[in-house]
């Protein structure tokens, strides 16, 4: 796989979300950060049901748990979506599991909404790389995200 150095939103999610083909709530519904290997190539323009957890790349045979950090991902805490100056803004804080964790090869995650069911179960909000092989022995796995968000829409 390819994840490189890439972190990207998916095009399908945009899409939908200004359609309506998909009902996203970013203040309400449920996210979640699940960890993948190297195996897999992320792709931005990916169709909305080849974004959506266990499908595509993003299969659970490409994914990265192990105690600490379930299968199926963290759910993101302290979820926040604003519009400031021209800027929309989806945030979270820093994620992390809650017990020790033993994890290694993890070269990135998937952020998607696990609340709603249809038209795409799971659906893809973006993918983010974390530059190269992470691991973790007996300890604490973070996601620490950008200071400027999950992602940022320059309008």
């Amino acid at each position: 796989m390819a994840f490189g150095s890439s972190s990207k939103i998916f095009s399908a999610f945009i899409t939908d979300a200004l359609n309506r083909t998909n009902a996203f709530d970013l203040n309400a519904d449920t996210f979640k950060a699940a960890l993948f290997n190297d195996t897999g190539t992320p792709s931005q323009t990916a169709a909305a049901a080849s974004t959506a957890y266990n499908t595509g790349q993003w299969v659970t045979a490409n994914e990265v748990s192990n105690g600490g950090w379930s299968a199926a991902g963290l759910a993101l805490t302290s979820v926040t979506s604003q519009f400031s100056s021209n800027v929309y803004t989806f945030d979270a804080a820093d994620t992390a599991n809650g017990s020790a964790a033993t994890l290694s090869a993890v070269q990135g995650c998937l952020v998607y909404d696990d609340t709603l069911t249809t038209p795409v179960a799971d659906q893809g909000v973006s993918y983010h790389s974390f530059g190269g092989a992470q691991s973790v022995t007996a300890g604490t796995f973070t996601i620490v995200w950008n200071a400027s968000g999950i992602f940022a829409l320059t309008l």
